[in-house]
């Protein structure tokens, strides 16, 4: 297949290491491939501070893509990157060639990420950024979470993982179109376990009419199954 260029989204409490292994597969068959940190997070977790929200990440990854003047892009969100690669569609449609969303959550205009968490869970996820860091952050979730039993895929992420800004949370983008801003988009599911947080998205994605691939592996899908992933993602943008 002819060279691509990917743009890889890190999700919640990662950055873009978590994308190394499918990074350096996906380069070694000839494609172009960068996977930014959002700010707060990662590499960049020094810059956490009470005023990063959801536009911050979505101005990351925008930025991103004119800066190094990304086009034809296949543009991929894992987990709460699906959050910050819709609003990319939405701001920068010109420069995506496709959308693929990796087990990640969809958020329509005006909806934030603790509004679609049942009730009980919401309450407590702030409770939890109150008590440890005054509402800035909430703390880092077990790898276990993620559905991940491997202890080397345990031990990448515990010493790799930084607590998430809480405001990308519980604020919003606003949308001048609807989810995915009529581009090519596909979802890829995890179902090795499936991921609680994910299944709103699913549900949403066959809503849309979106074709769904499933990897028969945890959510973590770059870090448990890295080859497969990185063959699925070749197909998808092919």
């Amino acid at each position: 297949m002819s060279a691509k260029t990917f743009v890889l989204v890190h999700g919640i409490w990662h950055g873009g290491w978590c994308w190394s292994r499918v990074a350096e597969i996906l380069r070694d068959r000839g494609h172009s491939v960068s996977a930014p940190t959002q700010t707060g997070l990662g590499e960049r977790a020094h810059l956490l501070c009470d005023n990063i929200t959801l536009q911050t990440f979505v101005d990351d990854i925008v930025n991103h893509l004119i800066f190094e003047d990304l086009k034809d892009v296949i543009l991929v969100g894992h987990s709460f990157g699906g959050a910050s690669v819709t609003g990319v569609a939405d701001r920068a449609r010109d420069r995506i060639a496709r959308l693929i969303f990796l087990d990640a959550i969809m958020l329509r205009s005006g909806e934030t990420w603790l509004s679609l968490l049942p009730e009980g869970t919401a309450a407590e996820r702030t409770a939890l950024a109150k008590r440890t860091s005054g509402g800035l952050s909430l703390p880092v979730a077990a790898p276990g979470s993620f559905g991940m039993t491997d202890p080397e895929h345990i031990a990448f992420l515990e010493s790799r993982l930084t607590p998430h800004p809480f405001k990308t949370i519980t604020t919003s983008v606003s949308l001048a179109a609807p989810v995915g801003n009529g581009l090519p988009a596909v979802y890829i599911r995890c179902t090795d376990p499936v991921y609680p947080p994910a299944v709103v998205a699913y549900q949403r994605a066959l809503e849309l009419g979106w074709p769904v691939a499933e990897l028969l592996t945890g959510h973590d899908a770059m870090v448990t199954a890295p080859e497969a992933l990185a063959k699925l993602l070749e197909q998808i943008a092919g």
